[in-house]
């Protein structure tokens, strides 16, 4: 027993200690929350980025042209067959109502580079337009159809760094042998010839210390090596100094080339693009890239400068000057992207969309969830409430358990072995993707189940046996309801784990690209099909820069998804749920 006499120095004690606790409970408290905070916004800028990245994929630029849809050419037959529209020229037809825009462009090379302002499988979503309505042959029918992927790209804003200047004063311009020369009121060039010139400089040093470099190296080597590198540093030297000799113009002009900006001169239907730029500041020699002609006192015009050079880009400065000019015309509409949702994979980004990889994911989980969920559930029922505990039993549990923590590869290879190779299953289908994952999502699953079942609590069972109730009875009356929310919360869980798998759906080929939905029935479970993973996959590997948003736009969907599973199974859980 504590002696009277120490009490008032135990408190004395404690209420020194005391402070202390409290203290250490609330930086305990703040790490914690602090964490929790930490993680949140590691979240949210995860999925702000992405969500940040996708943006552009949901919206679109539409090219609206209206197309002469003659008989002469998309009905060949004139006798309106099915047989006879199918072999209609409609890459032709596209090609006249681009070329009505811009008669202007003859020259076989810019044809082809004009052609290039939409994908050609546009012509196959204008035969399925005629034959859904062959009332359209000898028709003008208003197509709409997306703009090629880069354009896309460059009047959202995502391809080039560009602006537009708006000069002071009036501008004239004059026909100088087949260029033009345009002369402003004001010094409108000052500050694009000062920026050309320090480019210019900035790439004589670069020359120069390229020849610098050559000569050092040049100095551990011997023989006919040296003098190569010597040979390229004397070559260096020399390119430096005519570009020196350009930036200063000493020539009274700058001349432009690829790798400078691309500066356009722009008034009504008129385009110029700049090629060189004189000292004054005042005069520009240019060639027509759109209309042309001598004009004078030109009040309204501008200068659009493209920051990007043309040769660090994938677009021209003549498809960019085409575009600028049908959206001036109003035959470019921007909206939401129809293609995302309704088109499965394409070569093309701008008709790519993710309904062949969702209609997939569909399948392959309904495979999944018709096999794993029944067989699972029954195994873990019969491991927990009816098998004898014996080595045999503890061995599947074990072996249960390791199944649980393999790769997912494996089973990928598992797959491949047995259902392909050797039950002769067709590569790339719903039905394999399915019975796979079926496979691996059979141990967590089990496990899940087994955990639901102990958490019921002992006296339920001995309750129900106690009024007469048999083994089967007790487990299926009483005990499996009760255990329903966390075997539902485990079973979705482990199907959402399933559906994000990409590894053993490589293995069993569904990494195939599939143009073509598969049909939501029993036939679509054996045609070629591909699941939302994979298509992300797909697409991050492919080269196109548009694809890079397409990539982001699906794995919202996804996350979608995945984030509509696990709301399932916390509504399921607190639905079902029964506290003790």
């Amino acid at each position: 027993m504590t002696d009277s006499a120490d009490l008032p120095k135990l408190r004395q004690t404690v209420s020194e200690r005391l402070p202390k606790r409290y203290r250490a409970e609330m930086r305990f408290r703040v790490a914690g929350l602090s964490a929790v905070g930490i993680a949140v916004a590691i979240l949210l800028l995860l999925v702000g980025s992405i969500t940040m990245q996708a943006l552009p994929a949901f919206t679109v630029n539409q090219l609206v042209l209206p197309v002469q849809l003659s008989g002469d050419l998309v009905d060949p037959e004139g006798d309106g067959s099915e047989d006879s529209l199918r072999r209609g020229s409609y890459g032709r037809v596209l090609q006249d109502a681009v070329r009505e825009q811009f008669p202007e462009v003859r020259d076989r090379r810019e044809l082809r580079a004009l052609f290039s302002l939409y994908t050609p499988l546009n012509s196959t979503r204008l035969m399925e337009t005629v034959l859904a309505d062959p009332g359209l042959v000898g028709e003008t029918h208003e197509f709409r159809m997306p703009i090629a992927d880069d354009l896309n790209l460059y009047l959202k804003g995502r391809l080039v760094a560009d602006r537009t200047l708006e000069p002071v004063g009036t501008m004239a311009v004059s026909e100088a042998g087949r260029d033009f020369e345009v002369t402003a009121e004001s010094e409108a060039f000052a500050d694009l010839r000062d920026t050309v010139s320090g480019l210019l400089n900035q790439a004589a040093d670069n020359l120069e210390r390229r020849a610098a470099t050559a000569r050092e190296r040049a100095g551990n080597l011997s023989g006919e090596d040296r003098e190569d590198a010597l040979y390229d540093a004397e070559d260096l030297m020399v390119e430096a100094a005519a570009v020196r000799s350009q930036a200063a113009l000493e020539n009274g002009w700058v001349e432009m080339s690829d790798s400078l900006p691309s500066i356009l001169v722009e008034t009504g239907e008129t385009a110029l693009r700049v090629t060189a730029l004189s000292a004054d500041g005042r005069s520009a020699r240019a060639e027509a890239m759109l209309g042309g002609g001598a004009m004078s006192d030109v009040s309204d015009w501008s200068i659009y400068v493209i920051d990007t050079p043309e040769s660090r880009r994938r677009v021209s400065d003549q498809l960019i000057v085409w575009t600028r000019a049908l959206v001036r015309r109003g035959f470019v509409e921007s909206g939401l992207n129809p293609y995302l949702f309704a088109n499965a994979d394409s070569r093309e980004p701008e008709l790519a969309g993710v309904k062949g990889a969702l209609y997939g994911s569909i399948l392959t989980m309904l495979i999944t969830i018709i096999l794993s969920v029944p067989v699972g559930v029954c195994t873990a029922v019969y491991l927990e409430e009816y098998a004898p505990k014996n080595r045999f039993t503890d061995l599947i549990e074990v072996n249960i358990n390791n199944l649980a923590a393999v790769p997912s590869i494996v089973f990928g290879l598992l797959g491949l072995a047995v259902f392909i190779n050797a039950f002769g299953l067709p590569r790339s289908t719903p039905l394999v993707g399915g019975l796979v994952l079926s496979l691996m999502t059979l141990p967590t699953l089990i496990i899940a189940t087994r955990a639901a079942l102990k958490a019921v609590p002992v006296s339920i069972r001995q309750a129900a046996l106690a009024v007469g109730a048999s083994k089967t009875q007790t487990v299926f009356h009483h005990v499996l309801p009760l255990a329903a929310p966390g075997i539902l919360t485990g079973s979705i869980i482990g199907l959402a784990q399933a559906m994000g798998e990409t590894a053993p759906l490589l293995m069993i080929g569904m990494v195939a690209f599939i143009a073509d939905a598969p049909t939501l029935g029993l036939e679509g479970l054996t045609e070629p099909a591909t699941v939302m993973p994979i298509q992300i996959f797909l697409w991050s590997s492919s080269p196109e820069r548009a694809f890079v948003h397409s990539t982001s736009a699906a794995i919202l969907v996804l996350l979608v998804l995945m984030i509509g599973f696990n709301a399932l199974a916390i509504y399921l859980r607190r639905r079902f749920e029964r506290r003790w």
